[in-house]
Formats: structure tokens, C-alpha cells, sequence
């Protein structure tokens, strides 16, 4: 890795941080869309520092879940799971969702799998079909979370 690199891996995280931290704002003044989803902020820990983190998500409704039951999807990027999913499933009891107008809510966090994970997919590119096109360019398949009130 050059030194470039280093200094644009360090720039496009600065950059991340201060757009996550807008839309969280947003989120938490009642506007809880963007690009036509619905988002959510993810509450997690650091897996390795245990430093709290805040991760706004775009969710989806889970009718086999049942009422307050959120479908995540881990895209971003091609090569490597995001950092939310690894920090959730790190340290899964630090895990909470905020949505607009409510306090956090601590969840419990599963990944679909085989048959359940497929239903759960179509649902998600039936409602938003961009996430098919960001799979369709990824060497790996995007884990599917399901989370619930614990």
C-alpha cells in the first residue's frame, strides 16, 4: 500500500464519519429516508476497542418476522463484510436500533440462511431492485439480518 492509498483510506473514512453522522441527525429529527429507503441508526460496539458506534442502515419491513422485526443488509464495498456487520455480530448484547421518533431499542441479531434467506432477499430487491445490481458486482454474498426486540 502506498503512501497515497493510506492518505485516501484516511480521507474516505473521514468522509464516512461525517455523512453518517448528518444522516443520523436527520434521523433523529423524524426524517428517516434516504434514496426512497427507509434508515435506521444501528447502535453497535467496536469489536475490537468496544467504543460505541453509530451506523445509520437502510431497513426493510419482515413480514416473517413479525411487528418491529428490521431486515438489514451488509452491502458496501465488494470485497469485505462493512464494519457494522462485523462490530454486531462481534459484540451482539451492545447491539440497539434508533428509528425516527423512538429511543433506542436493544435487538438481537441473526443472519438468514438457505431458504429463509432467499425469501427474505426477493422481498428486499422487489422493494428496492439497486440491491440486486450491488450484488450482481460483489464476489461475495451479502448477509441478510434479521433483527428483533430482545
Amino acid at each position: 500500500m502506498t503512501d497515497k492509498d493510506k492518505r485516501h483510506g484516511s480521507f474516505s473514512r473521514w468522509m464516512q464519519h461525517r455523512m453518517n453522522a448528518r444522516t443520523n441527525r436527520r434521523i433523529r429529527r423524524g426524517r428517516g429516508t434516504f434514496m426512497g429507503m427507509d434508515v435506521l441508526i444501528l447502535h453497535t460496539a467496536g469489536r475490537r476497542s468496544g467504543e460505541p458506534r453509530e451506523t445509520p442502515v437502510a431497513w426493510f419491513e419482515d413480514a416473517a418476522g413479525g411487528e418491529d422485526t428490521w431486515l438489514v443488509v451488509a452491502s458496501g464495498g465488494t470485497t469485505r463484510h462493512p464494519d457494522w456487520h462485523l462490530n454486531l455480530l462481534g459484540r451482539p448484547e451492545r447491539a440497539s436500533v434508533e428509528l425516527p421518533g423512538r429511543t433506542a431499542v436493544p435487538v438481537a441479531a441473526r443472519v438468514l440462511d438457505g431458504a429463509e434467506r432467499e425469501r427474505a432477499w426477493r422481498r428486499v430487491t422487489e422493494a428496492q431492485p439497486r440491491y440486486a445490481k450491488y450484488q450482481s458486482r460483489s464476489d461475495r454474498q451479502y448477509p441478510l439480518v434479521r433483527l428483533t426486540p430482545r
